[in-house]
């Protein structure tokens, strides 16, 4: 029996503790890269750190929370109740193992399926990001400060999707058509750059193919912040597949319009 029922957010910095505690010290240094199939990706790497970092998390989990379900990119379901720990120990592997600090530890906390809280870890970068019913929040050197979205026209907006390689056929025309009426287009900033949707940087996050563990611990960031996340056909994306993220409900239904038809 779980000695709390729900969670609060200090426990999701305790797990981040034990994650950013095995990736940091692996980061630009000789790790060991096995290749795992993906769809799509004749190259999808893992490494020590995501495997040790994920079993860290889901050790501190089964000790306090026995009775929930846990889902993490390495070791798969643990089924539960109602509440599920959603965990990607490296979002972000292929920069983590060239050294770019844009990857991050994911975090996310569900409760019948809707995501109630999620944390982001960039160890590196001293940063931790994080959402529960007070709001988002940004930490970095001791300062806590809250996340809020902008409100810019589509023809201002910063668009941010990982790679271009991911949108083929019908979905490539949906993206084309979006950068076309945006202000610029950016490339590999993976779930950093989804963040600085919360933080205000950015505008529009796309994604064609999305796993769980790569959304979950983003959407309560992104919609306390004043955001918006949805799979293309406007459902909710805890499921993951193809994703928007927007910094308000204008720019996402602009967008959705544009990419009608852009399912990978």
């Amino acid at each position: 029996m779980s000695f709390i029922t729900t969670p609060d957010i200090a426990f999701l910095h305790r797990l981040a503790d034990l994650a950013d505690a095995q990736t940091l010290p692996r980061f630009r240094s000789a790790l060991s890269v096995d290749a795992k199939f993906k769809e799509g990706d004749r190259f999808d790497p893992v490494t020590d750190a995501d495997r040790i970092a994920e079993v860290e998390m889901r050790r501190l989990i089964e000790q306090v929370y026995p009775d929930h379900a846990i889902l993490g990119e390495e070791f798969g379901r643990k089924e539960g109740g109602a509440h599920c720990w959603v965990l990607d120990p490296v979002d972000g592997t292929k920069p983590f193992i060239c050294g770019i600090p844009v990857w991050g530890t994911l975090i996310g906390q569900t409760t019948d399926g809707i995501a109630k809280r999620g944390l982001m870890s960039q160890p590196f970068t001293e940063e931790r990001f994080w959402a529960d019913d007070s709001g988002a929040w940004h930490r970095r050197g001791g300062v806590v400060s809250r996340l809020r979205t902008r409100e810019v026209p589509l023809a201002e907006a910063i668009l941010h999707t990982t790679s271009p390689q991911g949108w083929r056929g019908a979905a490539r025309e949906g993206f084309e058509r979006l950068q076309e009426q945006v202000r610029m287009t950016r490339y590999g900033g993976e779930c950093y750059a989804m963040v600085m949707v919360a933080a205000g940087q950015i505008d529009l996050a796309v994604e064609p193919s999305l796993q769980p563990y790569d959304i979950v611990a983003l959407i309560p960031i992104i919609e306390q912040a004043g955001g918006v996340v949805t799979r293309l056909d406007g459902s909710r994306a805890e499921a993951g597949g193809s994703v928007l993220i927007s910094a308000n409900s204008a720019l996402h239904e602009q967008a959705l319009q544009l990419l009608a038809g852009a399912v990978a």
